[in-house]
């Protein structure tokens, strides 16, 4: 036996691997070291027997067998487990790496390869100007996803390469601008509200001359320019399981890049993927809504969520109208004409903040509940595909919807009361036919509860249809979000109730318009190129006078006004189940759906939710909610871990406040998202 002091004093071998650029001189260089030595005087001793004058700042150890970084230069190789069989690469922790953003355009900038990725991308979203970096991750493209690419590209691979915007002189985590990136109340506007293209003083976050304007103008300006043939060679999910293929590459955000098997110079796609978008201002976020407006436009052009045909030529008139001003924009001088005053814009943002944005009388919101009464009808589906239509008296109250008789007999018992707390609202509208349904599927014990209600008119359908949204998340009418979801439901009927321009429609073949770079190919197949440019310059009539950046708002608007908004599918098996069904997770709910029909089963929302955690040996979620209902589950279409990161993070990030917005409490998400793997 030996004891542990001589035996720390005994010298090994250990062949440590040096990622240089230096021609001539050797990469392996061996070492004689001691267990007792620290990872830091590991670093020093390897650095002296190299002999090269270069900064070495940027580098440190990784291990290649156990995929890990030895950052903590304090820890003994003792202590780290190193031995003579270790593999070390000394490397640089920050390296190239190509992001494909939501407008599809490819960055190329680096990035640290040894931080964890929520930290990365909070990096890399401090280089291109986007605030709220903790609602966008890395997405590994899955190999389904790639095949249809694979076989076009075989006799073309150059040409995408071609498009890149080189941001690589401003490498990210080190020697970045001093301004914060997130939302401070004496921040100057750094974009026109209106046009949104960037204040002179924008330039400031790009690397010097031209490119910093080049820079912005890619990233603040939509750059339309998808074809047809475009379209057909990018993935399009068409079934729920395609869908949940599209979400089973997030990376894990607490691990780093490395550690995820990411190598230097390989691509990535940037993207949203937590869709609670807070505190979007045009003033400070022009990048931000530039690339929400474009991961919404692909979207709907890939179809990866339905929309109905009306809704299709609403989309395809505000991306014609957003392309037509973004060319006008780009020939214009990209900067302001008239600077902001920092003073001046301090003090109006002070001036919104202590007067409020509501000056509705908060005590009488407190004391008055408001109802809603109306004559509705309500469609009951029957058997043999036919209908019973009726009409009922409805009362409106708190998150409940009782209907009687007749408006007599509203004093009495209903003949239901139906509670929307934690249903599913689902618009059934089409303003050309007068059409304005609500479609509530209510949970109950054995499933979901189809209510159809249908209203006169557009009035009537947008009040209680901001009513039962409202509801679904349990808050009432007294909310202050009432009115103004009301006037967004309003806003997004008045622009599918165009009517016909006479000079719009008398000569569209004046107008030079490719019409298939605004709908998805199904509808390219189902009209001619004549017909969709006479139809979408119809639609467009009502957005015609909108300015860029109202016009993209808009877009997003209609966007998360869609029943599927916010859904990542994923296929999973349920605890006790025999079959695969699919798992729609959203801000606030999970929805479990039926993978052949698509139709919801259960909702459970996350207000109910007491805990949820990860049995981490056979790879199951298991979450637990009030009134004793848990439920469990295998993850087929992706890692259980991506789930599980999901949901905490949505709880992260409803915990959010205009108030506390400087900082993020990193410490939480990764509490939150973790998991104890």
């Amino acid at each position: 036996m030996v004891s542990s002091t001589e035996y720390g004093s005994h010298t090994w071998d250990l062949l440590l691997t040096v990622d240089h650029q230096h021609e001539g001189v050797e990469k392996e260089i061996p070492l004689q070291v001691t267990g007792d030595l620290h990872v830091g005087g590991l670093m020093l001793k390897l650095v002296e027997k190299i002999k090269i004058a270069q900064d070495w700042s940027d580098y440190a150890f990784w291990w290649e067998q156990k995929k890990c970084w030895l950052l903590k230069t304090h820890w003994t190789l003792d202590k780290c487990g190193v031995q003579a069989d270790a593999k070390l690469i000394f490397t640089t922790q920050h390296k190239m790496l190509r992001l494909r953003l939501p407008n599809m355009k490819t960055v190329r900038l680096k990035v640290s390869f040894s931080s964890m990725v929520f930290r990365a991308v909070s990096d890399i979203c401090k280089m291109l100007n986007i605030r709220r970096p903790e609602e966008l991750s890395l997405l590994k493209q899955s190999e389904g996803t790639l095949k249809k690419k694979k076989k076009k590209d075989k006799n073309s691979k150059e040409p995408a390469t071609e498009d890149i915007l080189n941001l690589c002189n401003s490498p990210v985590g080190s020697g970045l601008p001093a301004n914060p990136g997130l939302y401070s109340k004496t921040m100057t506007p750094i974009y026109d509200p209106v046009s949104g293209s960037p204040a002179s003083s924008t330039m400031t976050w790009f690397s010097d001359g031209s490119t910093a304007e080049q820079s912005c103008s890619i990233l603040a300006l939509s750059h339309p320019t998808c074809s047809p043939e475009m379209l057909a060679e990018m993935y399009q999910p068409r079934t729920l399981a395609d869908k949940a293929k599209l979400n089973a590459g997030w990376l894990d955000s607490s691990r780093s890049l490395m550690e995820q098997d990411v190598q230097e110079e390989d691509q990535l796609l940037l993207r949203f993927k937590y869709y609670t978008f807070f505190d979007l201002n045009p003033k400070y976020d022009a990048v931000r809504i530039n690339q929400i407006y474009e991961q919404a436009r692909w979207a709907i052009l890939l179809e990866e969520i339905d929309c109905t045909e009306e809704e299709m030529l609403i989309f395809a008139a505000l991306q014609y109208h957003v392309s037509k001003l973004s060319l006008s924009s780009e020939t214009q001088d990209s900067t302001c004409e008239s600077e902001v005053d920092e003073v001046e814009a301090a003090l109006s943002n002070l001036e919104v903040t202590l007067e409020g944005g509501n000056k509705s009388n908060i005590l009488e919101d407190i004391t008055d509940i408001p109802k809603l009464a109306d004559n509705l009808k309500l469609v009951r589906p029957k058997k043999l595909a036919l209908k019973a239509i009726k009409t009922y008296w409805f009362v409106f109250r708190d998150t409940s919807i009782s209907y009687f008789k007749n408006k007599e007999s509203a004093q009495g018992e209903p003949i239901e009361k139906l509670n929307l707390k934690g249903c599913e609202v689902v618009p059934d509208v089409n303003v050309a036919a007068k059409k304005f349904g609500i479609k509530l599927l209510i949970p109950v014990a054995d499933g979901m509860n189809e209510v159809y209600l249908r209203c006169d008119n557009e009035d009537q359908y947008a009040r209680w249809m901001a009513a039962c949204v409202l509801a679904s998340k349990g808050r009432t009418m007294a909310d202050s979000s009432y009115q103004p979801e009301v006037q967004k439901i309003l806003s997004f009927l008045q622009m599918k109730n165009w009517t016909m321009c006479s000079q719009a429609a008398s000569e569209p073949e004046n107008v030079d318009m490719k019409p298939e770079c605004f709908v998805s190919p199904r509808y390219t197949k189902k009209f001619k190129s004549k017909q969709l440019t006479a139809r979408i310059l119809e639609a467009h009539q009502n957005v015609s006078q909108m300015s860029l950046v109202e016009a993209k708002l808009r877009f997003i608007q209609a966007w998360q006004s869609l029943p599927e908004f916010g859904l990542s599918y994923y296929v999973v098996r349920f605890k006790g189940s025999k079959k695969d069904d699919v798992l729609g997770v959203s801000y606030n709910r999970l929805i479990r759906i039926d993978m052949a029909t698509g139709d919801p089963i259960t909702t459970w929302r996350f207000s109910n939710m007491k805990q949820w955690n990860v049995n981490w040996e056979i790879r199951q979620v298991a979450i637990e909610f009030d009134q004793n209902v848990s439920i469990a589950f295998t993850c087929l279409s992706a890692d259980c871990k991506i789930i599980h990161e999901y949901i905490g993070g949505y709880i992260f990030l409803s915990t959010r406040s205009k108030d506390h917005n400087e900082t993020l409490d990193e410490e939480l998400f990764h509490k939150l998202t973790g998991g104890q793997e």
